[in-house]
């Protein structure tokens, strides 16, 4: 095919009635002549083209449309062939479609079959490859699937056939699972043996011990160009191990861990690289994978990546912490540093004097120790010496001054002898007021007089005015702050609304304020929106009129419609504000009842009408139903387990009741996303909750 023939039409399509990532497509005919006559204008063509019709990973209107010269293109065989093959193929895979028709785009790629199968008897191997990964992802069982399996009878080259397999994987999954039964032997080539395990575990074939040996013998995996365009090539352990666990079977477990067992004690550094990820991978979705792993993986724990993997599992890797304390100790302050923050995790109790004696030279251990999502650091004399001493060091960093001061707060009035070192670090760090208000709680009179002396002289932010009035219950200071915060503009108004709440009717005069401050945005902002959900709370908590409140609360509530993804959370902090109301918010309960229907905002919801609909009216089965099926399906986990709780175990029918014991005790975790460090230890906390349920 020529490039007159390719571009046929191009210039006369109508392409401003269609649309990509930025608009109206009126750019493509552009792109797509530069991308066909090649040159040095192809490559940014290509770009433009990956970044409006496939926009990470997403497909449109216009997407379909480039299709049929996308596929001339690549039909005509110039150079650039794979590069165009493989947009066409990453369009074909994409399930992530925007206002069109589900499947548009990859039936467009799909009805191209016929000019591009001459492709896969092209002299060049990566054409070919990237051919049969294209038909692959048009799941076309029959024009695609005769084609590749007409060509792999013939083909010789190990890479080639490799992904001729996969592919067939997508379109004849129980044909091509036959042709690997004879494809795990060591004779079979690396790549083609990888493609052969994908396609048995893709079409749910028993693990056997050949397919185990088959694993073994192709590690490190890592460069196996199978499937390159996904993380088949990237990570082929992972997608080995992912697969046995997603069969949720116990002989799978074991068949998943056995194989990372074998790999974590290979004398290779390279394999245990690469299995050291895979058991990341592991912990993170299987509840059982730490218990099963730790053993092989505690000894490495001079690796990093064995390390880091450890302080994720904390508690869980206990097993490991006399090896960490014994590498904590070495000469080397990096590595020694680095030991020290994992055994933070894993034994804080074991770390606690360690950390005291070097504070100054471990930075990572004193991070996780002060780390504000985790934990609380056990108290230790010891240490609270060390921190004293530490924060009276010259040209100190916010970030170290921080996790000092976080460590104080947490500790509260057993660190009541570092007050002097808070206080005379407050001018420079006002966190430090939260850790002075906690530390001074439970003293003396006089110390506890002294300090707020200190906050009041330093109150020159909201944050150290809500600290004294914390400690002293004095309104003066921070009635102040509010009202100067309140003038200073829309940035500081949430904060301020925040903290106007906690004063009730003494904040009365900042009415007039608050309520200048109220969104009239037809089309807010999430800030806006926030700062309208403060300011219903501060005015309802101020002067008890809830008919103001619910009515700032109920345009947001209108503002946020579902075709706005992006202001679902805001929807959530809307909804939990309506609950502080009580029965005052009743108003808005046929608003409420519309979200149980929708999983992210349910568990709000279901609090919310706990909260506020009549007890002899409120159908609590209901309520249970739409938290849980939020739950099971990973919508809100963490606030569906909270509105469980708060429904309590007596509203949960049997089925129910059977249901909230499954998400309990089953392998898979519940959280799967959120900060590395934290989600197991999350999965670990809502389990808990969900048992006691």
């Amino acid at each position: 095919m020529d490039l007159a023939d390719a571009l046929s039409g191009l210039d006369a399509h109508p392409w401003a009635s269609v649309s990509h990532a930025y608009g109206p497509a009126e750019d493509l005919p552009d792109l797509l002549r530069a991308l066909a006559e090649g040159g040095g204008d192809a490559e940014e063509a290509m770009s433009e083209l990956y970044s409006c019709i496939l926009h990470q990973g997403t497909v449109y209107s216009a997407s379909v449309d480039a299709v049929p010269y996308l596929a001339r293109i690549a039909a005509a065989a110039r150079p650039g062939t794979t590069e165009v093959l493989c947009l066409l193929g990453g369009l074909a895979e994409s399930d992530d479609e925007w206002e069109i028709t589900p499947g548009a785009v990859r039936a467009a790629v799909a009805t191209q079959i016929p000019l591009l199968i001459p492709l896969l008897a092209h002299e060049d191997a990566n054409v070919r490859m990237l051919t049969a990964w294209t038909l692959g992802q048009t799941r076309d069982t029959e024009a695609a699937s005769a084609a590749l399996r007409s060509r792999w009878t013939v083909e010789a080259d190990p890479g080639v056939r490799a992904e001729l397999l996969v592919a067939l994987g997508r379109v004849d999954l129980p044909g091509a699972a036959v042709e690997t039964r004879v494809l795990f032997g060591a004779d079979t080539p690396a790549a083609l043996r990888l493609a052969a395990l994908l396609v048995a575990l893709a079409a749910g074939e028993p693990w056997a011990d050949a397919h185990h040996d088959a694993a073994l013998g192709l590690l490190p995996a890592r460069e196996l160009t199978v499937d390159r365009y996904s993380m088949h090539h990237r990570q082929p352990l992972h997608v080995i191990v992912d697969s046995l666990l997603d069969r949720g079977t116990e002989a799978d477990r074991e068949s998943a861990f056995a194989l990372l067992n074998a790999a974590l004690h290979d004398d290779r550094p390279e394999v245990r690289a690469e299995a050291l990820s895979a058991a990341d991978h592991a912990c993170y979705l299987s509840r059982s994978a730490p218990r099963r792993l730790v053993p092989a993986i505690a000894p490495l724990a001079a690796e990093y990546p064995a390390s880091t993997l450890l302080g994720k599992l904390g508690p869980a890797a206990a097993e490991a912490a006399p090896t960490l304390a014994e590498l904590a100790t070495q000469p080397d302050d990096e590595a020694a540093d680095q030991a020290l923050a994992v055994l933070v995790r894993v034994a804080p109790r074991q770390a606690a004097p360690l950390l005291a004696r070097d504070l100054g030279r471990r930075p990572r251990a004193l991070d996780a120790a002060g780390d504000f999502q985790a934990p609380a650091f056990p108290f230790d004399p010891g240490l609270l010496a060390a921190v004293r001493t530490r924060l009276t060091a010259d040209g100190l960093g916010d970030n170290e001054t921080a996790d000092l001061v976080h460590l104080l707060r947490q500790w509260g009035p057993q660190a009541a002898a570092a007050l002097p070192e808070l206080c005379a670090v407050l001018p420079r760090f006002p966190y430090a007021a939260t850790a002075i208000t906690a530390v001074a709680a439970a003293a003396p009179q006089a110390q506890r007089e002294q300090a707020g002396a200190v906050l009041r002289a330093a109150a020159t932010s909201l944050m150290v005015a809500r600290a004294h009035h914390d400690l002293t219950g004095a309104t003066d200071v921070l009635l102040d702050a509010v009202a100067e915060a309140l003038a200073a503009g829309p940035r500081e108004v949430t904060e301020a609304a925040e903290a106007a709440a906690t004063l009730g009717a003494t904040a009365a005069g900042l009415l007039p304020a608050l309520r200048a401050a109220v969104s009239q945005d037809a089309e807010p902002t999430t800030p806006q929106l926030d700062r309208d959900i403060a300011i219903a709370t501060a005015l309802w908590q101020i002067d008890g009129d809830a008919e103001e409140a619910v009515t700032i609360l109920a345009s947001v509530l209108d503002r946020t419609t579902d075709d706005q993804p992006w202001y679902r959370w805001t929807v959530v902090r809307a909804v939990r504000a309506t609950a502080l109301l009580g029965v005052a918010a009743r108003p808005l309960v046929p608003r409420l009842e519309q979200l149980l229907a929708d999983p992210e905002k349910a568990p709000a919801a279901a609090l919310a009408l706990l909260a506020i609909t009549d007890p002899d009216v409120v159908d609590l089965g209901r309520l249970v139903e739409a938290a849980l099926h939020s739950a099971e399906i990973g919508a809100d986990t963490s606030g569906a387990c909270e509105a469980l709780q708060a429904l309590g175990s007596t509203a949960l029918s049997t089925d129910q009741r059977r249901r909230v014991t499954e998400l309990a005790e089953q392998d898979r975790r519940l959280v799967g996303s959120g900060i590395a460090n934290s989600i197991i230890r999350e999965d670990e906390r809502l389990r808990g909750i969900l048992t006691a349920i």
